[in-house]
């Protein structure tokens, strides 16, 4: 990495780890065969894809067979919303979610309700929390399916997605959570928590970009992504990314064997970082909830700072930090996760997102708080 960035921004995307860009390079070209075609050459890369397969599903406690490869995060979401309200259409035409979620199930959600569904979008509370007494208001005989993220990609606040999913549970109403932000950080055990459907993205991770997974449980009824040759025992046609495959199988394997580490690492800095600024930084708001929060996900807002600026600032001296989701970081508006919290626009647009790895040091940590107050203090002295 260069040794003048300090990297702050890895809910958007990580590093990925050299020992994942090693397994996948004979995948190019030493074992490159198709892994639909016959002959004992292309086996070997079905054999990696299976391989794969059973590594990820051990990680979340699911089955080889419910486990399949896609593009990543959003394809995954896309799938798993798309996919139920097909293959429920018979059962009613009503679905959940959040105001907060990302805008790969907000928009999908949309395009939904262009094509006969209704869907029903629940408030949070100031720290991001899904209000359970709205979800159980909103349940109707007719409703299928409930999507609520894992955690908030912007905010970091973890959801009480077990508590959903037997919400979910006792009115026999499939449950989806995105859990992008969360797979590889913090332990997942899909049969425990009852959830039926999960994304995952391996970019976040540590693994390569453009490759993901859904799991799909075996107890509900599926519908194919997409149509071709069959592949992923017929329900996502395409020849398979063997290299990307065994890519995040790889990444999902280091995260999985040191996560309780990676946790610790993470949790000190976001903590360390916090108290930092709360003490040194006058009018710094953190937005989400203090203690229900992604180990390493900080958001703060700065009042009378707009955040466009303070970024620019940031990056003029190698801090590389964001306004929120990276999928929306081109936009002007302020961002839908902070006001459905709450939060009035101009302390929306002064929010700040800095998500630490466990390859981050006390020292980088220390350099940004200082910076932050230098640049902070300027802006609002101008």
């Amino acid at each position: 990495m260069n040794k003048n960035i300090i990297y702050l921004d890895n809910a958007a995307t990580t590093r990925t780890d050299p020992r994942v860009v090693n397994e996948m390079l004979k995948y190019f070209d030493i074992l490159y065969g198709n892994p639909s075609s016959v002959y004992e050459f292309a086996g070997k890369s079905k054999e990696a894809i299976e391989k794969s397969r059973h590594i990820i599903a051990k990680s979340i406690n699911a089955k080889d067979t419910e486990i399949y490869f896609t593009s990543g995060g959003t394809e995954s979401d896309n799938w798993a919303l798309r996919g139920t309200a097909k293959a429920y259409k018979d059962r009613g035409r009503h679905i959940i979610t959040s105001k907060i979620e990302h805008k790969a199930i907000l928009n999908t959600a949309k395009n939904i309700e262009d094509i006969g569904f209704e869907v029903s979008y629940i408030d949070v509370n100031e720290y991001g929390v899904l209000k359970l007494q709205g979800l159980k208001d909103s349940i109707r005989n007719d409703t299928i399916l409930i999507s609520v993220m894992m955690a908030n990609n912007e905010v970091g606040t973890i959801e009480p997605y077990e508590n959903i999913a037997d919400i979910a549970k006792m009115k026999n109403i499939i449950f989806h959570t995105d859990a992008v932000q969360c797979y590889g950080h913090i332990p997942i055990n899909v049969k425990k928590s009852g959830i039926d459907l999960l994304s995952a993205s391996a970019h976040k991770f540590n693994g390569p970009k453009g490759i993901g997974f859904l799991y799909i449980s075996d107890d509900i009824k599926k519908e194919p992504m997409m149509f071709g040759g069959g592949q992923e025992n017929g329900m996502r046609s395409g020849t398979q990314n063997v290299p990307s495959i065994v890519g995040m199988a790889m990444a999902a394997r280091i995260a999985h064997e040191n996560i309780e580490k990676r946790m610790k690492t993470e949790k000190y800095l976001r903590d360390y970082f916090i108290d930092r600024v709360l003490r040194e930084i006058p009018f710094a708001r953190l937005n989400g909830d203090k203690e229900l929060r992604l180990p390493g996900n900080v958001n703060f807002s700065f009042e009378y700072v707009n955040n466009t600026e303070l970024i620019a600032l940031l990056d003029s001296v190698g801090i590389c930090a964001s306004g929120g989701s990276a999928c929306s970081a081109s936009k002007n508006s302020p961002s839908h996760v902070l006001v459905a919290m709450g939060l009035t626009k101009n302390l929306a647009n002064s929010a700040i997102r800095f998500t630490f790895s466990h390859n981050n040091t006390k020292n980088e940590i220390d350099y940004t708080v200082n910076c932050l107050k230098y640049f902070i203090n300027n802006i609002r002295k101008s």
